[in-house]
């Protein structure tokens, strides 16, 4: 008797510690059960995502709204297009602008977006079109180092 209580024991904890991982591997992995979704996925056209990485920040009004989900290269135009994963709560409007900035002067790069007011919707899937690039210091600083900056 003794024999079975202290197997059952064990037998929950090593139960409790797949939950525990199973749990961890849901909410740190980003994964979704049962196809529960809580964000939609926008587009935008940049000529430059120089800095900018999967997984970087999307914020506004400095509050983190989603992740960079994916960046790819249009082959016809020759841009970058960033997939935006954007929380659901997040109503973005069509004349919104998303902009690539910098953490402090030499931090990580995110996406800054700037809400719009035109009252038209985005739609999951459809393409921000006002966007600004990000600013590259090295060509900015080798111009006025070599006198190319116009003045």
């Amino acid at each position: 008797m003794k024999k079975f209580t202290h197997e059952t024991l064990v037998g929950l904890f090593v139960l409790t510690g797949l939950v525990c991982v199973a749990y961890l591997s849901f909410n740190l992995g980003n994964l979704r059960a049962f196809g529960v979704q809580e964000d939609y996925v926008l587009k935008a056209r940049f000529t430059s995502v120089q800095g900018l990485s999967v997984g970087s920040k999307i914020s506004l009004a400095g509050v983190k709204i989603g992740t960079v989900e994916k960046i790819e290269l249009d082959n016809t135009r020759f841009v970058a297009i960033a997939h935006l994963r954007i929380a659901k709560s997040v109503i973005l409007h069509d004349d919104s602008i998303a902009s690539i900035r910098t953490n402090g002067l030499i931090g990580d790069r995110f996406i800054l977006i700037s809400p719009g007011a035109s009252g038209i919707q985005l739609k999951p899937g459809e393409l921000i079109v006002d966007t600004e690039s990000a600013l590259d210091l090295e060509s900015l600083i080798s111009k006025m180092a070599f006198g190319s900056v116009q003045k």
